[in-house]
């Protein structure tokens, strides 16, 4: 089962996905797209408080853009977060979208998939932002064309999309 969490910034999305992963039992491998920059104090503080929501049993694997080996490769429940961080870590935003379905169907464990939905933000003002803006949101549609359930957090609430 894919369960995809679409949500804005601070909408409160990777703990809707946390709780549903929490659902399928206490052994959930958590796929972190985003790699730790030191440098950045705010990022560091952003992972540290998903970090602390966590519950101990969970294994975290920082997987970069290698995301789709990854999902190919793990056992069991996973919790993906997230498509942004993910598309970013990509050269040019080339990103092998189907790579990453396929390795998402062929899963036979659940798995929650966060993203940033980027169709109710702010058009960015430069070429590389609205380049991103518009990839993300090809993702987005490609694996809600997968998902057996789609979700839309808007400050901290749930709506379930069809």
């Amino acid at each position: 089962m894919i369960t995809l969490v679409l949500g804005g910034t601070r909408s409160g999305k990777s703990e809707v996905a946390e709780r549903l992963a929490a659902e399928h039992g206490p052994a959930v491998t958590y796929l972190a797209t985003a790699l730790l920059d030191p440098s950045d104090a705010d990022h560091a503080a952003r992972i540290e408080r998903h970090a602390a929501r966590r519950p101990d049993g969970w294994q975290v694997q920082e997987v970069g853009g290698a995301l789709a080996h990854h999902l190919r490769s793990t056992d069991g429940p996973v919790l993906v977060d997230s498509l942004g961080t993910w598309l970013a870590a990509h050269q040019d935003l080339d990103a092998d979208v189907d790579a990453l379905v396929a390795a998402l169907v062929a899963r036979a464990a659940p798995t929650v998939v966060v993203s940033e939905e980027v169709g109710m933000s702010v058009h960015p003002p430069t070429e590389i932002g609205r380049r991103f803006q518009d990839r993300l949101g090809s993702v987005n549609q490609a694996v809600a064309h997968v998902a057996d359930r789609a979700l839309l957090v808007v400050a901290g609430r749930t709506l379930e999309l069809s």
